[in-house]
């Protein structure tokens, strides 16, 4: 089934192009719920509520641009929304740990699989993990990223250099990056612990 067909079936309240839509999205769809969720359940959960959107506001789809990238910012606003439903963005956050640490563009190197990233990512905090994945991975800006969260904007970008600064912690005691030594000097982890 075509993109335009799955459109228009849809648009008529046709199951089986609404299944077409759900089985073809939901997967990578599914994979950005889970980066701002905590657990599998709310990952689905805002699966759900991001897909029952779409099926309501395809009319409001103007085939300009990608269908996918409309489909995911759908998601992507229902994410924020249960988020702060659940009050789970205000949840207290302590920065103590992550003042003080460093962080080194370059201490990532790219053979780290994405899907052990994404784990220590789910281990942030709500506040970090949520502006994290706005800033870094969906490519909005910290003005957009406050205006979505009603947050301040100063307030945003010091919540990413932070998530960034936490990560960075978390990933160097999953033995994941490399680790700092005497010097200034940094050496692969030996053997990974996951």
């Amino acid at each position: 089934m075509t993109e335009e067909a799955i459109v228009q079936g849809c648009l008529n309240n046709q199951p089986a192009a609404q299944q077409e839509l759900y089985s073809r999205y939901s997967p990578k769809m599914l994979a950005v719920c889970y980066r701002f969720a905590r657990n599998r359940e709310d990952a689905e959960d805002m699966l759900q509520e991001g897909f029952i959107r779409v099926f309501t506001q395809i009319h409001q789809f103007q085939h300009k641009g990608s269908f996918e990238g409309w489909i995911r910012r759908i998601i992507v606003h229902t994410c924020i929304n249960h988020l702060k439903k659940n009050k789970k963005f205000n949840d207290a956050v302590d920065i103590s740990n992550a003042q003080n640490v460093m962080v080194r563009e370059d201490s990532v190197p790219s053979i780290i699989q994405a899907k052990q990233v994404i784990e220590c990512i789910r281990n942030l905090p709500v506040g970090y993990r949520t502006v994290l994945n706005l800033f870094a991975i969906e490519g909005y800006t910290h003005r957009e990223i406050a205006n979505m969260l009603d947050i301040e904007e100063s307030t945003s970008r010091s919540q990413y250099t932070r998530a960034k600064a936490m990560l960075e912690q978390i990933l160097v005691q999953k033995r994941i990056i490399l680790q700092p030594q005497r010097h200034g000097e940094w050496v692969a982890a030996a053997h990974p612990r996951f």
